[in-house]
């Protein structure tokens, strides 16, 4: 339902990784933030375009209930001001993380993304959509 999303975002964490070994040896650090839910226009906007475009195929059970998560978690979610705070904590840091997490979710899903085989952290995913 989000493919597009993920894979522009795995990019950009591909496309930093590679970035930050090239150009170390010119002292240039290069970080990744990493954020969970934060409050925008993107989860409403998100939510009616996923039922006008997938609502009635055959993935409308699964687009029903990723449109009702968009809304449980918009009521939830994090002031952007917590990412920015994380990109100034980078840039001012003398040493910088590699890697930078904040919002909700974020660190929960990041452990637990590491914590359970691929097939579990899919149920689980898969589970939260119903």
């Amino acid at each position: 339902m989000g493919s597009w999303y993920h894979a522009s975002k795995f990019a950009i964490e591909g496309l930093s990784d590679s970035l930050r070994n090239e150009v170390r040896q010119f002292g240039i650090d290069v970080i990744v933030i990493e954020p969970g839910g934060i409050k925008s226009e993107m989860k409403d906007l998100g939510a009616v375009d996923l039922m006008r475009v997938s609502g009635n195929t055959v993935y409308k059970e699964l687009a029903s209930g990723l449109a009702k998560v968009y809304g449980e978690m918009e009521k939830s979610d994090s002031d952007p001001l917590v990412i920015a705070k994380l990109i100034r904590t980078g840039i001012e840091a003398r040493n910088p993380k590699t890697r930078y997490i904040g919002g909700k979710m974020a660190k929960p899903m990041l452990f637990m993304r590491k914590l359970l085989s691929d097939k579990l952290f899919d149920k689980m995913l898969m589970r939260s959509m119903k």
